[in-house]
Parts: structure tokens; C-alpha cells; sequence
């Protein structure tokens, strides 16, 4: 892995993979939803969305598709809470491609008035079904829940109404903004050299140098008496849950242990919540446990779709794992052993790709202004104790009146799940 900062403050990490003939660039910017305010909800987004919708030399959506189907290339975008992300991947003899189609929407992008009103209408119908499928909704609800009324408790997709009004000036200030040189990392990880990379990010973002107008707020926990369970009446043929608790952020010396503690709750089909919940008594369909991580906070929780007849049983059987596993003495060395090669290993399978590569990277750089290598990683996982992972299931686990969860089905009245949430 090489880095080097541009004049203009850009900041270009690259990786060699010498296991794959393909090349991934990707643009990372500081341009998620946690930079909002009720005015611009779901502008990053939405943002997102039009960044494909024509530029200078590629006037239009059927030009960027058609010059990166030409190639036989990958592309796509992403819209998180801290960041936003743009990228392309072909074969590398054919990056010039994706540096010429990125460069050329997140530089020139139109904003267009007449491609943003009929966008509108393509993130209308994506708004309406999320709301429409309780599996994906469910963990917005939930981080509502946790976090309140504040830019981390927003749904990525926005408000309603501000999908509905913002037009080209919101767009081009929010850009101006936020979409400046030292907010924006470029990797490019695959068959490329850190050299050649160099020199073609140097030639095609030629940015101004700049710097962006504001950070997010930091995240202020909730205070008072504020609700353990937020329910969603709806009529589904199945109850859709999320139980958990506030954890801790990605910067926090427990983040790997954490992450362990995750596997070994509910991250593969032998941990806990699958064969306790599902396997034993066959109450859920899915079930997993996962962590989210913030740069100031975090949170491990278990999702399921479950059964809606028997839903409080499944509740209790989730909480039940929850109070176990805080007790002294409950996980064993083989069990951790177990959890760390899974998490090892899933990391070696999904760094096989060029494009997750370029996100671990990125991410790290952007977010933390350093890149932890996956050897770093590994080395942080394997030096996790027994007595780590014990610390941190009490401390998370071993007050049960932490533990707050959403759920959508077909019910009326959360006390009758917030009196499950207690061991």
C-alpha cells in the first residue's frame, strides 16, 4: 500500500494486487447524511443519484453507462452516514476508462433541473419501497430509536419533502461544500502500479484546492427518559426485530473485540442466536448479529424476521443469549478461536476483489486520515484475549436495562415487548 497527498490536498492511496488482472477507483468523499440538517435531509443521497446524470464530456446517463458497458465495467455509488462513494471497476488495461468517466462526473457534474425532476421520482419509489419492506427498514427504525432526533438517527434516504423541493442551486452549494480536495480520497487498488496511478489521478482530478465548509456535528447521546422499544404497527406475514445495545465507535480500543463478540452472538450459522433461536426452537427465518460503527459511537445488535405469532418467544430467547454470554466464565478459547478465523477469513475471501480493497482503504484514509493494512487487522483480531471478549460482554451485556429494541408487525402495544428486555 502507497499514499501520497497532491498539492491541492488530495489524498491517493493505491494497492497493488498482483492476484487479479482488474482495477477498482474509487472516490470517497466526507459527504454523508450525518452533514445534514432537517432543510437538506437526504440531499447526499439524492446528490448521489445525480452525479451519473451527465457532465461535460459525458452529457448524460446513457453516456456514462455506454462508455463503461463498452469496457465491460462495473459501477456504482454509495450513500452512507459519514461518507459517500463513487466508483469504477474494469480490466486494467482499460482504466483510463474509469478515471476519465469519474473524474468527468464528480468534476463537471450539470445538475441538470430537468434530470433532477425526473429523478425525483426514481428516489420516491425507492423511499416507498424501503417503507414497504419491513427487512430493510427495520434498521433505520432501530437507529432511530438509539440515536433520536439527530443527523446519525436519519434514514440515509431523506425526508419526503426535501426529496420533493431541492433543485440545481442546493445541489451545486451542498457540492461546493463538501466535494473539495481535502475531503475526497482517490484509491485505486488492482493490476496497476502506485506510480502509473499516480500519475493518472494527477491528469484526470486536476481539482482546485480547497477545504470543506463544516465537519459533522458529533453525536450526543440521549438523555432523560427517553423509549426502549419503537413499534411499527404494520400487517406482514412476518415480525421483522432488531435488540441491542449502544457499543463502541470504530476508533474505540474494543472495536476488533467487539467485532469478535458480534461472531460469536450471531455471525454465522454456528453462533448462538442461529442454533439457540433458530435451529433449536425454529422461531426465525434469518437471524444475525452485527456491529455498526461510527467515528464517535456504535452499536452490536441482533436482526430476525420471526415468526409473528411468536415473537415475544423469540424476544426472550434473543435477550436470553444477551444475558448468558455477559456471565463470567461462559465463552470458551475454542469458541474465540472459532470466531477469529471466521472473521479472518471472511476478510482474506472479500479482499480477493478489488473493489472491497479499495473501500477498506478508503475508509480508513478518509475517515481517520490513516490506512490500517489488512495485515494491521489481523494482528488486532489475533492479539484479542479471552479476557477481552468476556470484558466486553459484561460491560455491554450486563445491565440489561441497556437493551433497546424496534420491530414491525402486526402489533399494538410495545410494553408488552419492552417487559421481555431484562434478564
Amino acid at each position: 500500500m502507497k499514499k501520497t497527498t497532491l498539492s491541492n490536498g488530495l489524498r491517493v492511496v493505491t494497492h497493488k494486487l498482483e492476484s487479479t488482472k482488474a482495477v477498482t477507483v474509487l472516490v470517497l468523499v466526507g459527504a454523508g447524511s450525518r452533514y445534514e440538517n432537517k432543510e437538506i435531509s437526504g440531499i447526499s443521497h439524492f446528490l448521489e443519484h445525480m452525479f451519473f446524470k451527465g457532465a461535460e464530456k459525458y452529457k448524460d446517463a446513457k453516456a456514462v453507462s455506454g462508455a463503461i458497458d463498452s469496457v465491460g465495467g462495473d459501477f456504482n455509488a454509495f450513500t452512507g452516514k459519514e461518507y459517500a462513494g463513487y466508483y469504477v471497476k474494469v480490466a486494467s488495461e482499460k482504466v483510463d476508462t474509469a478515471f476519465d468517466v469519474l473524474s468527468d462526473m464528480m468534476l463537471h457534474a450539470r445538475f441538470d433541473q430537468h434530470e433532477i425532476d425526473k429523478e425525483r421520482g426514481v428516489i420516491l419509489e425507492e423511499y416507498n419501497m424501503y417503507q414497504d419492506t419491513p427487512m430493510y427498514q427495520i434498521g433505520w427504525n432501530y437507529e432511530n430509536l438509539m440515536f433520536g432526533d439527530q443527523p446519525l438517527g436519519w434514514d440515509e434516504i431523506g425526508e419526503k419533502e426535501v426529496i420533493e423541493r431541492v433543485n440545481h442551486e442546493d445541489f451545486v452549494e451542498y457540492k461546493e461544500k463538501l466535494y473539495t480536495s481535502d475531503n475526497t480520497v482517490v484509491v485505486v487498488a488492482g493490476n496497476i502500479a502506485h506510480d502509473e496511478a499516480l500519475e493518472k489521478v494527477e491528469k484526470f482530478f486536476a481539482m482546485e484546492r480547497g477545504e470543506k465548509a463544516y465537519d459533522f456535528e458529533k453525536y450526543s447521546p440521549l438523555i432523560g427518559d427517553a423509549p426502549r422499544v419503537h413499534l411499527k404497527e404494520k400487517k406482514t406475514e412476518q415480525a421483522h426485530l432488531v435488540i441491542g445495545v449502544e457499543a463502541y465507535s470504530e476508533t474505540h480500543p474494543d472495536h476488533w473485540v467487539l467485532k469478535l463478540l458480534s461472531v460469536i452472538l450471531g455471525g454465522n450459522m454456528s453462533s448462538r442466536m442461529f442454533l439457540n433461536v433458530r435451529e433449536a426452537h425454529g422461531l426465525a427465518y434469518y437471524i444475525r448479529t452485527n456491529t455498526d460503527d461510527y467515528v464517535d459511537t456504535g452499536l452490536i445488535s441482533t436482526t430476525a424476521g420471526v415468526d409473528i405469532k411468536r415473537a415475544e418467544m423469540a424476544v426472550e430467547k434473543i435477550v436470553e443469549q444477551y444475558g448468558m454470554i455477559a456471565k463470567a466464565g461462559e465463552i470458551d478459547a475454542d469458541e474465540l478461536a472459532k470466531a477469529k478465523s471466521f472473521l479472518k477469513g471472511k476478510m482474506i475471501l472479500s479482499l480477493e476483489d478489488s473493489e472491497e480493497y479499495a473501500h477498506l482503504l478508503a475508509k480508513f484514509e478518509l475517515l481517520h486520515k490513516d490506512v490500517m493494512t489488512p495485515d494491521e487487522i489481523m494482528r488486532e483480531i489475533n492479539a484479542v484475549s479471552l479476557a477481552d471478549v468476556e470484558r466486553v460482554a459484561a460491560d455491554l451485556f450486563g445491565d440489561s436495562s441497556r437493551l433497546k429494541m424496534a420491530i414491525i408487525g402486526p402489533y399494538s402495544d410495545p410494553k408488552v415487548f419492552e417487559r421481555l428486555l431484562k434478564y
